[in-house]
């Protein structure tokens, strides 16, 4: 399964946006659902960035990456007996 990565960069620091990665952008955000495929994922991950104040505050000298990873899902905050 995937989960997409939203990478928010400046064109200061990586003028190509394929130089962006999670170590040099302004934000990160991963999208809190798996996806089947690749186009989905991406699709999924524009769209739940513009639901964000991250993604309507996006300054004129940033740029969105949207990457989608395979990602274990996590069972932080849940209780397994």
């Amino acid at each position: 399964m995937l989960t997409a990565l939203i990478l928010v960069c400046s064109l200061a620091v990586t003028p190509d946006l394929s130089d962006c990665s999670q170590s040099n952008a302004v934000d990160t955000m991963y999208v809190p659902e798996q996806f089947a495929n690749p186009a989905t994922c991406f699709m999924h991950g524009q769209a739940y960035l513009a639901e964000t104040a991250i993604g309507r505050d996006i300054a004129q000298d940033e740029r969105v990456k949207v990457v989608c990873v395979h990602r274990k899902p996590t069972t932080v905050g849940m209780s397994l007996r």
